[in-house]
């Protein structure tokens, strides 16, 4: 099997861009970084990121509906994800991860670590990032 690891997780939002990355050897997601698309190139810095941290996998979240279609914000993630493949200096897989509860469940993480979601908005994002990424390691893991 080859190296899956890093892998970069990325929760697309229209004003941001939550990343999360794994460790080295792909046991846990940190938070990485919120990209404030009106100020970053989110396509250059993304670049930039998986050449610094020699990703080898995206993990991109997909917002499904809650009967399990694609909606019109699923569209635009796709679009993102095509976009982002046209950009890479090499090929790198992407994988999407659906991403229904991952804010939400964000949201209830920090603020059961003492922090107001509302004054966290980069601070959720990542964290919505660090569910997507945790989502697709337990996937990866085969249970014992």
């Amino acid at each position: 099997m080859e190296d899956q690891h890093p892998a970069l997780g990325i929760d697309h939002g229209d004003a941001r861009i939550g990343l999360a990355i794994t460790d080295p050897i792909g046991i846990l997601a940190h938070p990485l970084e919120t990209i404030h698309v009106q100020q970053t190139p989110p396509l250059e810095r993304i670049n930039t990121l998986i050449s610094q941290r020699l990703v080898k996998q995206i993990i991109i979240g997909l917002p499904y509906r809650m009967d399990g279609s694609e909606g019109t914000a699923a569209a635009k993630i796709r679009d993102f994800a095509e976009e982002l493949e046209k950009s890479l200096v090499s090929p790198l897989p992407i994988t999407f991860i659906d991403e229904r509860l991952t804010t939400v469940s964000a949201a209830q993480k920090l603020h059961a670590a003492g922090k107001n979601a509302r004054k966290q908005k980069g601070l959720i994002d990542q964290a919505a990032a660090v569910e997507i990424l945790s989502d697709w390691l337990n996937q990866q893991t085969p249970m014992h």
